[in-house]
């Protein structure tokens, strides 16, 4: 596709002599459509060329010269250089492009020979998987779709909690009251209860809380018993996970959890040792990271027992042997920062290559809240996803049942909806920041929400079933689009390939979400302003392959975040 923004770094390059890869990660896109399509801010050649920026521009836009039928014409406002693209071409090549490689639109080969590593998800075994697990899983799921559409080798990977001390007190308390709960009924659950209250009396006998960690230590040790009941654990776990996954159509190419990697700690810890970056402190063994503002980071406890720091490090060095990764990103929540600062820190003494020491990345995404405090397992006050999703799909059947009693494949639909409310509402905004879970807000069918851009497509659906046979391309007279709404839709279809960039830059989904409701609102202009079935043949046919464009970029970006589309709403 032609890349203008290429075209006009490549001629600003020729005039200052700076390299046009500098010329064109400097162009921006103004905030207002009259002041052009383009603008290069000038001022980011002052220095090194000691003129003021206004003069900059004026010298610039004296020199420079584009073909019309590409750059209409430019200008100068303050220290910027102004560019506007020629309507007509821009309309020409995105329906041309979208035309070549239809449901492909936007991808690219830019991450070919690159591998990629997504870690997401990772619920802990024997507890309910609650919505601060369905944040992790869905903004993974987007960056794993996201990266593999833009050619990259992706292995998305859940890092199941299947360790460590929790499990050391779930088993002492299967021991003391298991028999108290129909746990074959209804496992999650009332393990779940189980935990709680072994929780409770942890907090109140210090030796309850002891007889846990040696439960523990008697699992890494192979205690028969200990690891039967733990293998009992994960296979429920697994069981109950997988209708969420299968519900949000979430997959993984690995379910290797924490316990995979026990046995590969003492290599690790064997590492560090020869590397002399380990000391013993208070009968643990640690790396002193207290000169880089870090603290300490626990490699053994003073029972010898392993921490899930080891089993991290245990794991990249294992992905670094298996996969080669360029990039491992690991989606958790900000409250985790310390503790990936800290292994990324002691991952240079791995004896892994540099790129993969460099390729790690911490994808920091906000809590999920309740409006009275902070969400707990343990204190049994965390709302769980199979309950959240069945709670949405349920609203949805009743604003269908009202509105539309007769729709074909209501079920479907409803789920698709419903679900797709959940999706956008985790991914619409920047995923730093922290949410206060209400349900009125998740499902909300009013204003930026993921049914509105549902909507929107089911209209784009309606309007070419009333068309009929899509115009083929080639028949298109693309000069019945050059009026400022159509011109508009164009504009915005035009980006989505850099927005799909940007999220892999910047590890962001929220802007393909923005990116989403921003082309749904410019349809919609359109489709008030531009009425697709007039009299008019050409008319007609342009309008409605502009309408099969939207269709088919909101169906490619709505898939990637992880949303399906109903047939009808």
């Amino acid at each position: 596709m032609l890349d203008f923004k290429e075209i006009i770094s490549e001629k600003i390059s020729q005039i200052v002599g700076v390299d046009s890869k500098e010329i064109k990660g400097y162009i921006e896109v103004p905030p207002d459509k009259n002041m052009g399509d383009y603008a290069f801010p000038c001022f980011r050649l002052a220095k090194s060329l000691k003129k003021a920026p206004p003069a900059i521009a004026e010298e610039i836009k004296e020199k420079l010269e584009f073909d019309k039928n590409l750059i209409s014409k430019f200008d100068v406002q303050g220290g910027y250089l102004n560019f506007f693209v020629n309507s007509e071409a821009l309309v020409k090549e995105v329906l041309g492009e979208i035309n070549k490689f239809k449901e492909n639109y936007g991808s690219s080969y830019i991450g070919q020979n690159k591998n990629i590593i997504v870690e997401y998800s990772s619920p802990n075994i024997a507890k309910p998987f609650h919505i601060g697990h369905l944040r992790n899983t869905i903004i993974g799921n987007c960056l794993y779709k996201v990266y593999k559409f833009l050619g990259y080798n992706v292995t998305g990977i859940n890092h199941l909690g299947d360790y460590g001390t929790q499990f050391g007190k779930l088993i002492e308390g299967y021991k003391r009251w298991g028999d108290e709960y129909d746990i074959s009924r209804d496992p999650i659950n009332e393990l779940t209860k189980i935990y709680i209250r072994i929780n409770e009396a942890c907090k109140e006998d210090e030796e309850v809380l002891e007889a846990c960690r040696e439960n523990f230590k008697k699992l890494e040790e192979g205690d028969d018993y200990c690891v039967e009941l733990w293998n009992w654990f994960k296979k429920e776990s697994l069981k109950e996970f997988q209708r969420i996954y299968d519900l949000l159509g979430v997959k993984f190419d690995s379910l290797n959890g924490e316990s995979f990697y026990s046995d590969k700690m003492d290599e690790v810890v064997e590492i560090l040792d020869k590397n002399k970056v380990t000391k013993m402190s208070q009968g643990a063994k640690i790396v002193d990271l207290e000169d880089k503002g870090l603290g300490v980071c626990i490699i053994r406890k003073s029972d010898n027992s392993s921490i899930y720091a080891t089993r991290d490090l245990a794991a990249i060095k294992y992905r670094a042997n298996t996969y080669d990764f360029d990039k491992c990103l690991y989606v958790v929540a900000y409250e985790q920062a310390l503790h990936f600062k800290q292994i990324f820190e002691v991952a240079k003494y791995l004896e892994i290559p540099e790129k993969c020491v460099n390729g790690l990345e911490h994808v920091q995404y906000g809590m999920t809240r309740l409006s009275t405090g902070k969400m707990s397992t343990r204190e049994g006050t965390a709302i769980k996803v199979n309950d959240l999703l069945e709670e949405a799909i349920s609203r949805t059947t009743k604003i269908i049942e009202e509105k539309n009693p007769d729709m074909v494949d209501k079920e479907e639909n409803a789920k698709k909806i419903g679900i797709g409310a959940i999706v956008f509402n985790n991914l619409s905004n920047t995923i730093i920041k922290d949410q206060v879970f209400d349900w009125d807000n998740v499902l909300s069918f009013q204003g930026d929400t993921g049914p509105y851009i549902q909507y929107v497509y089911v209209r784009t659906k309606g309007v070419l079933e009333n068309v009929g046979d899509i115009p083929k391309f080639e028949d298109i007279d693309t000069s019945c689009l050059l009026d400022s709404s159509a011109v508009q839709v164009a504009t915005t279809l035009y980006k989505f390939g850099d927005v799909l960039k940007s999220v892999t830059d910047k590890n962001e989904p929220s802007l393909l979400a923005r990116y989403l409701l921003e082309l749904a609102q410019d349809y919609t202009v359109f489709y008030n302003e531009d009425k697709v079935l007039v009299d008019d043949e050409k008319v007609k046919n342009a309008r409605a392959f502009l309408t099969y464009c939207v269709q088919t970029v909101i169906k490619i970006g709505s898939s990637l975040l992880g949303m399906e589309m109903p047939t009808k709403m």
